[in-house]
């Protein structure tokens, strides 16, 4: 008897152009990504970035650009499917009765993202995520003994295929718990090294990382792991809202947690303090990093973590959810040589990201460019990146300070949080250098308000504030399935949609629920942006000292749009 295990095959793959191979011969005489383009799956800034980082990874440009969140899984597995010529595969072509069960194990298919389909006498209809995996096909020709006939499906049908098929109908953390059989709870104030061994036992290590995993699938950002007196709960948090999940037994609740510390470097003996640290776990081949913060509750310490994925992070504006409009004014005023740029909006708006998107298009070899963060989220190819540590006395006041001595070109700054970080804010644009940063504020408006507040005079506000732009995360409506309707004419007078589109009459979508989007009827998210740039006008009400809402009505009649303007034309799009 032949068993393939995930261990098998874990070697380079081939490139779908190399001479001699099977899918190469079967597909289209035109370049993968040169197909992607005239289908209008991809457009040519995307493919350029791809390439670039296919040349330097190595991997596969069908990989690539669903890492990079450029072709999302599902179309890509329709553009794959016309480009070789292949009937896709639909969730409804997968059987349900295993095949080969005894010959290949559930986790080699997952790993390899395949599961045979049907045993046919031409050969075995092969389901696969990746159809130029020839080491795959091979390891099934083998079990099977037959040829193997490749078919194109989303990895997301596979692996519900396979959970469907080769697990008894029991779920995956299930399987792990009846294979640890029972095990007493620990809590209070039990042996730590009793808890130490247990958090190193396999199934808790593989409870963890079943969980890790199937945040990271689920596209989440963060994972919420919150104990309750009778139970452990576990939450994702996908496009902004938070789902529950399967959760672990809860006799397992004092050694998973204990695990997560461990992994994150944290002191499990100490219960009673908040901690944080990071985790760096390979997914899917996927490096992740995972911010941890621990917080001591009622029932035992909840912990979240923030998933900080950067094959999907898209440091590209279009993809951020600027339009042409705002686009051209924002780099406007973030190429000026001088001055102070900030991004305002509460937590979880996305300021980081646009901060570091705006650095990706100041970097090059001739700028020097230093950030300090708290953390440091994503790290960037040539730019010097600096993570503040206030348990040694390391904050941004101080890191500041030294920074200006090595004369950079561009500073950002993850957080002005009181007035001494902004006083250093204000000297370095005044002295030549372009400064980011972002505010906690709830229009673009507010900031100036923000600022003073903090102790910083008009004057110097009107010398060093270039522009301030305001930004909130909107979910997004499911392509596959949104549904358009006629707006009623109370709905139009009362939004004033007319002044917003000249289309008569005016459609809108609403949310329908497909497989692709698990019923949801949203898929990802997008900003809706407000960017108010400090003109003379401005300016000469800063110094008069006038309110937030005099200053926005300035703004607003020299074309600024607003957030809510901004959405609106989104949903009309």
């Amino acid at each position: 008897m032949i068993v393939v295990t995930e261990d098998v095959f874990k070697r380079q793959m081939p490139s779908p152009e190399r001479e001699g191979s099977t899918i190469a011969r079967s597909a289209s005489e035109q370049p993968l990504g040169e197909f992607f383009v005239a289908k209008g799956f991809l457009d040519r800034a995307g493919l350029e970035r791809a390439e670039r980082l296919c040349k330097g990874s190595g991997e596969r440009l069908n990989n690539v650009l669903t890492k990079l969140g450029l072709i999302s899984e599902r179309d890509m597995a329709a553009g794959l499917a016309a480009y070789l010529n292949m009937p896709p595969l639909s969730a409804d072509d997968f059987p349900d009765a295993p095949l080969f069960d005894d010959k290949v194990s559930p986790n080699f298919l997952k790993e390899a993202r395949v599961v045979p389909v049907s045993d046919t006498p031409d050969g075995l209809i092969l389901a696969m995520a990746d159809p130029f995996d020839e080491y795959a096909i091979k390891a099934m020709r083998l079990i099977a003994d037959k040829p193997v006939l490749p078919r194109v499906a989303v990895p997301e049908d596979i692996e519900r295929a396979i959970d469907n098929a080769y697990s008894d109908g029991t779920s995956s953390a299930g399987r792990i718990a009846d294979q640890a059989g029972s095990q007493d709870e620990v809590g209070g104030e039990e042996d730590i090294e009793r808890l130490k061994d247990l958090a190193s036992e396999a199934p808790v290590i593989r409870l963890v990382n079943a969980m890790i995993s199937k945040a990271v699938e689920a596209r989440a950002s963060d994972i919420h792991v919150e104990p309750s007196e009778s139970a452990l709960r576990v939450r994702y948090r996908i496009d902004g809202v938070l789902r529950d999940v399967e959760a672990p037994p809860n006799r397992f609740r004092a050694a998973i947690i204990s695990r997560i510390k461990i992994m994150a470097r944290l002191d499990i003996a100490e219960r009673r303090l908040p901690q944080d640290g990071r985790i760096k776990q390979t997914v899917r081949g996927k490096l992740i990093d995972l911010r941890v913060s621990t917080l001591p509750t009622m029932y035992g310490e909840s912990v979240s973590l923030r998933i900080l994925d950067r094959g999907n992070v898209v440091l590209e504006f279009s993809a951020l959810g600027f339009d042409e409009r705002i686009l051209e004014a924002y780099l406007k005023v973030l190429e000026r040589p001088s001055g102070i740029m900030l991004v305002t909006g509460p937590t979880g708006s996305g300021k980081t990201t646009t901060l570091y998107a705006s650095l990706q298009r100041l970097n090059s070899p001739q700028t020097n460019i230093v950030t300090v963060e708290d953390p440091i989220e994503y790290q960037l190819d040539g730019v010097n990146q600096i993570q503040t540590r206030s348990q040694i006395g390391l904050d941004f006041a101080k890191v500041l300070r030294s920074i200006l001595r090595h004369d950079p070109d561009v500073i950002m700054i993850g957080e002005i949080r009181d007035k001494e970080t902004a006083n250093i804010a204000v000297q370095a644009a005044l002295t030549g250098h372009v400064v980011l940063s972002t505010l906690h504020t709830n229009d673009a408006a507010g900031t100036i308000s923000r600022l003073r507040d903090m102790g910083i005079e008009d004057y110097l506000l009107t010398s060093t504030v270039n522009g301030v732009l305001a930004q909130r995360l909107v979910r997004s409506l499911c392509t596959h399935c949104r549904k358009s309707y006629l707006a009623l004419p109370e709905l139009v007078d009362q939004l004033n949609l007319s002044h917003f589109t000249s289309a008569d009459p005016i459609s809108l979508y609403r949310a329908a629920g497909c497989d692709a989007c698990k019923g949801t009827g949203y898929s990802g998210r997008t900003s809706i942006l407000e960017f108010l740039v400090l003109t003379d006008a401005i300016r000469r009400l800063v110094l008069k000292r006038a309110e937030t809402n005099e200053i926005h009505r300035m703004a607003v009649s020299e074309g600024m749009r607003t957030m809510y303007e901004d959405g609106v034309y989104k949903a009309l799009e």
